[in-house]
């Protein structure tokens, strides 16, 4: 079962049609446990950002807790994601400055991602990358392609050959104890954070550097990650291929596993 809230409220038709006309928010998604939320204030934050950034105004931290309490109210486990979009914004009439609205739409829990990937590199860019905003038409387009040439997904490289992100997903890449995420304009996701911020509790160092597209099989392993999947392992990127070793990755499980869930 699907519920849809928009600021608190049930939504109405004009804000879904809204929604489905104009392509113009931001939006986070996370699961959510009896209460809690792993990487709670890192969403906040990206809400937060993207809200200023896009509108304006935040409705403020205390403001969207409200809103996630009440979305999930009565619900041991679900997904929830939360969206930010303005009525008052539209494609002749684009300047308004002022509070978003805030849609939660409240789901089961989906499955990762993937138990493993053979991905292809893609030469692509997410428009204003810093933000995880609604405008996904480029990535699907890619996603699709890839999964027409008979791979699992696409791997982002911009003009110069150097790595960035995946379709809707973080990579990293194993280099003896160490962890090394590409240094390129992307998306900081919140599990790639989370992951970093337990590396040291698992006794692994981490980095980040510009990595180019001839510089992968140097690698000892690659792996995605991202809010629905802690750690997927990437087989392969094109030609190149990586084992995949399961200590591994239990360690980077159990980093993303130290960060414990915040209250809502």
């Amino acid at each position: 079962m699907t519920d849809i809230l928009i600021d608190g409220l049930p939504a109405t038709p004009d804000d879904l049609a809204h929604q489905a006309l104009v392509n113009y928010g931001a939006y986070t998604s996370f699961r959510v446990e009896n209460g809690a939320v792993r990487g709670l204030d890192l969403h906040l934050a990206r809400l937060d950002q993207a809200a200023v950034e896009l509108f304006g105004e935040s409705p403020g931290e205390a403001e969207f807790r409200r809103l996630l309490a009440l979305a999930v109210e009565g619900r041991d486990k679900a997904w929830i994601r939360v969206s930010l979009f303005s009525p008052e914004i539209g494609h002749r009439n684009p300047s308004f400055v002022g509070r978003p609205k805030v849609m939660t739409v409240v789901s089961p829990p989906p499955p990762p991602l993937a138990a493993q990937m053979r991905v292809t590199a893609v030469p692509h860019g997410r428009e204003t990358p810093h933000l995880k905003h609604v405008a996904t038409f480029g990535q699907t387009r890619v996603r699709r392609a890839a999964r027409a040439e008979g791979f699992d997904d696409a791997l982002f490289v911009d003009d110069q050959g150097h790595v960035s992100e995946g379709v809707t997903w973080n990579i990293g890449f194993i280099q003896g104890d160490r962890i090394v995420w590409p240094q390129a304009p992307m998306l900081p996701g919140v599990t790639q954070v989370l992951i970093e911020r337990g590396l040291i509790q698992t006794g692994l160092g981490g980095e980040s550097r510009p990595i180019h597209l001839d510089q992968i099989a140097a690698f000892d392993g690659a792996f995605l990650c991202n809010s629905a999947t802690p750690a997927c392992p990437i087989n392969s990127i094109d030609t190149v291929a990586f084992s995949e070793d399961p200590v591994w990755l239990d360690r980077l499980r159990d980093a993303w596993l130290s960060q414990p869930p915040q209250p809502i």
